[in-house]
């Protein structure tokens, strides 16, 4: 959309600046336009194979997950290193 500078016309008639439609814009904009509603109506239409209703997919996740190459590990629990308590000392004015 060019943009035309302000100017004065030949009987004296000041004209402020204004953007204005190019040649044959207003008629490439209506094809445009056309053929965007054309595309959203056939896009939009109400199509459907078979039953009319869509199928939708279905999980093949099972849970829990397991792994069948890898081997189980056992961890083991800890275990006190001494039988006795071990005590701390206090931190001060807390007796």
């Amino acid at each position: 959309m060019p943009w035309v500078r302000s100017y004065g016309r030949s009987d004296g008639t000041p004209v402020r600046g204004h953007s204005r439609w190019a040649a044959g814009a207003r008629r490439e904009r209506m094809i445009f336009a056309l053929f965007a509603l054309a595309v959203v109506g056939l896009g939009n239409g109400n199509v459907s194979a078979g039953s009319g209703t869509s199928p939708r997919p279905q999980s093949t996740v099972r849970y829990p997950v397991r792994f069948d190459d890898v081997p189980v590990l056992r961890v083991q629990k800890p275990q006190p290193t001494v039988s006795y308590p071990i005590r701390f000392p206090a931190p001060e004015g807390h007796r």
